[in-house]
């Protein structure tokens, strides 16, 4: 398979991953961390769930990934997620020593791998590689669709 197979590839089981936590209630973003050619670990938004603020698609996927090599250090590794990573998870991705970290949607608001700002671009002890706008319509038409559909119903509830 080329390259460019196995990264849609893997971002269509983030968007699985996406789908899945939209089912439940969640903002739709999905995250697989793959070291190998092999999916390493999986995550989706769960924070409405777990009300937990840290409860984002990235921060599930690395703390598996980490618990599953039992090492924080994710260094061959590559993560995939379909929607560009906020504030913390950018740090996270950082700390946890990502080789290349490939993003679906844009976020305008919050992204913070260039579309807000890029934390990858300041001074650290780690270079992570960037690719954004994979599959870029089909993630941003599940965050459009789940906030449409959020919009509506507290309308009808009024």
């Amino acid at each position: 398979m080329s390259p460019d197979k196995d990264v849609h590839l893997y971002m269509q089981r983030a968007i699985e991953l996406a789908r899945e936590a939209a089912a439940a209630g969640e903002v739709p973003v999905g995250c697989v961390i793959v070291q190998d050619g092999i999916i390493l670990a999986e995550g989706r938004n769960n924070r409405e769930n777990s009300q937990m603020a840290t409860g984002h698609a990235e921060l599930i996927a690395i703390e598996a990934a980490s618990r599953k090599i039992q090492s924080w250090r994710l260094c061959d590794a590559d993560l995939y997620v379909t929607l560009e990573p906020c504030l913390m998870c950018s740090g996270a991705i950082l700390q946890a020593r990502i080789r290349h970290l490939f993003f679906g949607a844009y976020d305008p608001k919050s992204g913070m791998a260039g579309s807000v700002a890029n934390v990858f671009d300041l001074p650290s002890n780690h270079r992570v590689e960037l690719t954004g706008g994979i599959l870029q319509e089909e993630c941003a038409q599940l965050l459009r669709d789940f906030f449409f559909v959020r919009r509506n119903n507290c309308e009808t509830a009024k």
